[in-house]
């Protein structure tokens, strides 16, 4: 009886006691940040003439000689290069000699012509006969104007056996050497006009339909990586080159530092714009079933819940968050293995709440 009425009091104390309150787990809080996201791009080009032009002779032929080799600067009127012009020289002589003929048979006529008028005054000859001397100088007339075009035709062709530069300018390339036959319009030469360069840049063409608009680079020779200098974008292809897929996009290069030359290896560099997102240090990332996840906790009750995320990066101790988490959320950054759903958190004096 005395062990009953023991264990009856001892129900009735526990009953009648208050609840046991719970402690809250001390953790590190911080408060989610957004930021703009940036994504570099860095690609080698080449520094080329801002105007080029490729110098060729207009009839083919073989080459005498080149008289310039690529950075040579040459003034206007310079002589490039030559082809063998024993041909047009022979077609030349051959002109010259059919103006010279056709000139006397002209000058021939004209005075057969005179004759007859002054026979005709007299009457000692016929309207026929004075207008059959008409008809023939206007003949011989006819064909010393086409013999004159002929040794125009001949003086052109003599002179194109000689390209020269048609203003001052830089030798960029040097395609023939003497002996070789060279075709119409085949490149000879090529010049850079005036002293503007531009960098050009082959962009893939999945980076140029996934990027916004770029409007500055950065740069600096691969030979010199301290000499830095920048340009603005100044042309973009229209066309995808089909063999290596992709874009011709040229830089301007307003302000050239020294040293720099044609052909020169240049390292360009740009960031952009892609977003905004969430910075959390990497400590805060948990998982859960469905994927990484964070421990979010409810400024009011102070309790925390778990919230699946989307990482669109990690970088040097954080991870930056495309979506799940807002501006200005409290997230669990240290402790957060004791946690579960519901629990109650405090913070120390100090953390970033």
């Amino acid at each position: 009886m005395l062990r009953l009425n023991v264990l009856v009091a001892s129900v009735a104390l526990v009953i009648g006691s208050p609840a046991v309150a719970e402690t809250p787990l001390t953790v590190v809080i911080v408060t989610a940040q957004s930021t703009e996201l940036e994504r570099g791009i860095s690609l080698t080009g080449e520094i080329v003439a801002r105007n080029s032009l490729s110098v060729s002779f207009p009839s083919g032929g073989r080459v005498e000689s080149v008289e310039v080799r690529e950075g040579d600067v040459v003034e206007a009127g310079a002589v490039l290069a030559r082809i063998t012009a024993i041909q047009q020289e022979q077609a030349l002589r051959a002109a010259r000699a059919g103006v010279s003929t056709a000139t006397a048979d002209r000058d021939q006529a004209l005075e057969d012509l005179r004759r007859q008028d002054a026979l005709l005054e007299r009457g000692a000859t016929t309207r026929v006969s004075r207008d059959n001397a008409a008809d023939q100088t206007r003949v011989k007339e006819g064909v010393l104007a086409q013999a004159r075009a002929d040794l125009d035709l001949a003086e052109k062709a003599l002179e194109d056996t000689v390209v020269t530069a048609p203003e001052a300018a830089t030798v960029t390339a040097r395609y023939a050497e003497p002996g070789q036959v060279v075709g119409a319009v085949e490149p000879v030469v090529e010049l850079a006009l005036g002293g503007a360069v531009d960098a050009v840049f082959d962009v893939p063409e999945n980076l140029m339909t996934s990027t916004n608009q770029i409007e500055h680079v950065r740069m600096f020779p691969l030979e010199r990586p301290s000499q830095l200098f920048a340009g603005a974008v100044r042309e973009v292809s229209p066309l995808v080159d089909p063999t290596t897929g992709t874009v011709a996009v040229k830089v301007s290069v307003d302000d050239k530092p020294n040293g720099i030359e044609y052909g020169d290896a240049v390292r360009g560099s740009t960031t952009e714009s892609v977003g905004e997102a969430v910075v959390l240090p990497y400590s805060a990332m948990s998982a859960s079933a469905q994927g990484p996840a964070v421990w979010v906790v409810d400024p009011k009750t102070m309790r925390v819940s778990l919230a699946q995320i989307t990482v669109d990066r990690f970088e040097t101790g954080n991870i930056l968050v495309a979506d799940g988490i807002e501006e200005g959320a409290l997230v669990v950054s240290a402790g957060a293995q004791l946690l579960y759903p519901g629990r109650l958190v405090r913070t120390e004096a100090g953390t970033n709440e």
